[in-house]
Order: C-alpha cells, then structure tokens, then sequence
C-alpha cells in the first residue's frame, strides 16, 4: 500500500492503491459470466492486442513523474508536479505541444449556493444519460474554481494571452457562478496556451521530448507500472521511469478509423477537427491490462466559426445541403444535429436559414442574435478582417431571393430549397408546425429580404470518453482494480461523460474538466 499525506491533496482526490488481478484484454459482462456459451463469442479488435515487448532501448532516464501527451490535461499535470517538487519529464507526438478550443471554466465556490453546485452535478448527470461516476463531476465542481485561478496566473506568468470573466447560470432554484478563461481571440487558441506553459514549464525544470510518442507502458513484476517508452524521430526507443507514476494525457482517438468503426461507426462520414489523435493511451493502458469504458461513446461535433456562436442553437429553420428540412429545430441544439447528418451526402452540413427580421422575430428566443455589421465578421463575401473566428470557416451569406441564398449556400436541389421554404412559412401563417411540432412561438416566417443563411458545418471536434478510472483518476482493470503508478487524464480518461452527443450547456466544461484533473492528478502524484 501506497500513502499519501491529505495535506497535500485537494478535496475530492486521495490516491490509495490497491493490488492488480490479472486482466483480460476481451469485454466482460454479467451476461456472458451468466451464459458460458456466450464467451469467447466476441473477438478482441486488433488494436487492443497487446504487442511484444520492446526490449532494445537506447537510453534510459529517471524521473518521479512521467506525463505522456502535452495538451490541457498534460500541460498542467506538468506544472502542479513540478511545484510539488518532482522531477517531471513529458513526452508528447508532436513538435509542441497542442490542444484546441479556447473557453474552460471552473465553480466559484465563495460566490455560488452550496445547493445550486449539487444541482448542476445532477443536471449534468442528467445532461450525460445518468452514466458518468457523479464523483468525477463532483471532483471538478468543487476543485475547478482553484484550478482556473491557478491556470490564469501561470498563463500571466508565461505571457499568454487570456481572459476571465464570471457568467452565472440557475440550478434547481440557486446561482452558480463560474470562473471562465479564455484563450484567444482566435486564431490564437488554447493549443497556443499550451506551447506557452509548455515553454514555462521547461524553465521551471521540466523535460519535454517533442517528436517522441509513447508506445508502451512498463510495467515490473508485479504489474505496477514504472515507465514508459517512447520512440524517437529517428526510430530508437527511449525509457523514461518513473518512480511516482505515469499520467497518460494523450487526447482521444478521433483519427483511428479503426477504433472509431468499433466504438463511433456514425462518425464515418463527418470530418476530423483535429490529426494525430489516435487513441495511443487508451491502447497503452488496455495493454498494461486496463479497459476502455462501456459504449456508446460521447462525441463532440460543433461549428463555431461559420456564423455566430449565440446563434448556434437558436431554433431558426434547419435545411439539408438537399434543400430538406429534417427537424424540430427548438429541440435540436447544434451539438445534436450530427444525428440527423450522418450520410455520406450531408457529411455534417445544414443550413440556419432566416430573414432580415431576425432580429425582432427572435426577442426572447434562446441565444443572442447579433446585428449585420457583427455578421460581418462571419460573411467571407465582406471584405473586412475577420476577429475571433478561423477565416476559412466562416459561411454566412445573404441574398436578396432565396434562389440566390441557395446558390451560394451551394444546395444541391435549389426548387426544394425554396419548396422548403414556401412550405414553413405556411406552417408560420397557420400557427402550428404540422411537419415536426416546433413550438408556436419559435415560428418566425423568412419573407422580408434579404434573406440571410449560416452555412455549418458540424465536425469532430473530440471523443470524450476514454479508459476507466476511479475518482482518483488511477486507471482500472475490468475487475475494477487499481493498476499501481497509471493514471488517465483528460479525454484519454472515461466516467465523466456518457451521453451519446457531448452537451455544451456549461460552456467551458470540455477544457475546464482537462486542466483540474491535470492540475490534481499532477499535485497528487508529486506528492507520493
């Protein structure tokens, strides 16, 4: 057994161990403990097959702390292990450090309701189809505001460019106040954030080895896990032990096609936000005898650059590339409507069409509609500089037909587009969404040009959903036991999502859930 001084734990985090049993690489369940003709019917996919061995190392190094993948969870594993005074060193694929997305967040808990926290753990429970461990939410609920405190003064430190600001959101009754970072405006991204801290961290000591993946855990007799081995630009393997632990930060697995056949096969046909994402931790800890959580998978998809993000689920009419339409639109937010874009004809593409209304007709409506000289930042038509968006993202048009719109919205069949149309603004006239039910008062008729239409384009922005681990984040077996010195962070890590579309109603919670765990994790494995 393993001892840690709570002293040097934050709440929620305490690093016990336990023994490792002997782990199957195969799927277990009730069902096929239950019916011994059933086992052995399902065959383990080829990348979960543990290889040989590496034996011919090159070089071996010595270190307390060893972090593989140098992202928003790695980065900051990096730095809390080295205020804990541990010698750390990082390895990560590419030649710097990455990441995505610019907004994480964190529970001001001096100026939240001690209530309103436990109900926003229960709306995201309920957000997550009831499948996360509630104690991993709790973990960030009640850590995160430290953690976004202590990111924002080490991006100062290292000369990022950040900026905080403290929304506030109602839960069963209550106020929770988050503390929100932002990374940016865009182009500048989190990604650039962590070549930053990267940087910093180098100077307080650490030792990055860019351009050298993690392939394989190392493990002793006992199954412990003491190191890791990466391999080199020039193909030699080095060893870096670990005598505290190794935290595995690797991201998701978005660009193994193989992996997103067997746990996502909807994804086949959306494109990848992000390259390099190939599941090598969730491989690494399954060969060291952990597991990959139970399916579905939560995945993220969202278009935040084709026209505003206030926009984004605001329940305008939602039309194919074909010119269809396909939904109720006020219950389809953004990040569900990858589900009705799943074929290789629509490839994650619609259309938000509306008219030079909007902004009278969608008063009270969700969201915030911004006016036409904002809209100009999004129009690649306008010839202005284009703040906070990637410029080549951007698709929003207007036009004074809607035969017009549709060309430029490059619709496939522009008589049904204009069918579509003609068809909801008489559903308009009449009150009542006979086709799929909207409610009567996001019915707002497209009639006074120009017409106006926000082009998106859902992609795979992340897969949240990653190996098991316990609130501790310390990787498990699929008995359930501790595999000692292994631990998972950020989407490498599983139990805090479940539902099948990641929900972005707590902006910020993606990024935010990455650094606390980093930050905790780090600190905790420092302190053993």
């Amino acid at each position: 057994m393993e001892n840690i001084s709570r002293r040097n734990l934050v709440k929620g985090i305490g690093l016990g161990t336990a023994a490792v049993a002997a782990a199957s690489l195969a799927p277990t369940s009730a069902h096929a403990k239950a019916d011994p003709s059933y086992a052995g019917t399902v065959d383990v996919p080829s990348f979960l097959v543990k290889p040989e061995p590496i034996s011919d190392i090159a070089e071996t190094k010595d270190f307390d702390v060893v972090v593989v993948g140098a992202g928003a969870a790695g980065v900051p594993a990096v730095l809390a292990a080295l205020e804990g005074g541990a010698t750390v060193a990082c390895l990560q694929k590419e030649s710097t450090a990455i990441s995505q997305g610019n907004g994480g967040c964190g529970v001001d808990l001096e100026n939240s309701d001690p209530a309103a926290i436990e109900a926003m753990i229960s709306f995201e429970m309920k957000e997550n189809a009831y499948r996360p461990d509630r104690r991993q939410l709790a973990a960030w609920a009640y850590n995160s505001g430290e953690t976004m405190r202590w990111l924002l003064n080490l991006a100062a430190e290292a000369n990022a460019q950040s900026t905080d600001s403290a929304p506030t959101m109602e839960f069963g009754g209550g106020t929770v106040t988050f503390i929100k970072n932002s990374f940016g405006p865009k182009p500048y991204t989190t990604g650039n954030a962590m070549q930053d801290l990267a940087a910093l961290a180098e100077q307080k000591g650490a030792e990055f080895f860019y351009e050298t993946p993690g392939v394989q855990l190392v493990q002793d007799g006992d199954g412990r896990v003491t190191g890791v081995i990466g391999q080199t630009a020039d193909g030699t393997y080095v060893q870096l032990n670990a005598a505290k632990g190794v935290i595995v930060a690797t991201g998701d697995y978005q660009n193994d096609y193989d992996m997103c056949s067997y746990y996502l096969p909807d994804l086949d046909n959306f494109e990848r936000k992000q390259f390099g994402k190939t599941g090598d931790g969730h491989k690494m800890v399954v060969w060291a005898g952990g597991k990959i959580e139970d399916g579905p998978h939560t995945k993220m998809l969202h278009d935040f650059d084709a026209g505003p993000a206030s926009m984004a689920d605001m329940p305008f009419l939602a039309l194919k590339d074909n010119g269809e339409r396909f939904c109720d639109e006020a219950t389809t937010p953004m990040s569900l409507m990858c589900n009705y874009l799943r074929g290789s004809d629509d490839c994650g593409w619609y259309t938000q069409v509306f008219d030079n209304d909007y902004l009278t007709a969608t008063e009270g409506w969700p969201g915030k509609a911004v006016d036409e000289e904002a809209m100009q930042n999004y129009m690649p038509e306008v010839d202005s500089e284009k703040v906070g968006v990637l410029p080549y993202y951007t698709h929003t048009y207007k036009a004074d037909t809607l035969e017009e719109l549709a060309e430029k919205l490059e619709v496939t069949d522009v008589e049904a587009f204009v069918a579509s149309v003609e068809r909801y603004n008489e559903l308009c006239e009449g009150g009542a969404d006979l086709d799929f039910g909207k409610d009567a008062k996001y019915l707002a008729p497209i009639v006074t040009p120009p017409f106006w239409g926000i082009h998106r384009h859902v992609r795979i922005s992340a897969i949240t959903a990653g190996v098991e681990v316990n609130p501790d984040q310390q990787c498990l077996t699929p008995e359930g036991e501790v595999i000692p010195g292994l631990y998972a962070v950020g989407n490498c890590a599983g139990n805090f999502y479940g539902g099948v579309d990641y929900p972005l109603a707590i902006g910020g919670l993606s990024l935010g859930r990455c650094y606390n765990q980093g930050r905790m994790v780090g600190a905790a494995v420092a302190a053993l």
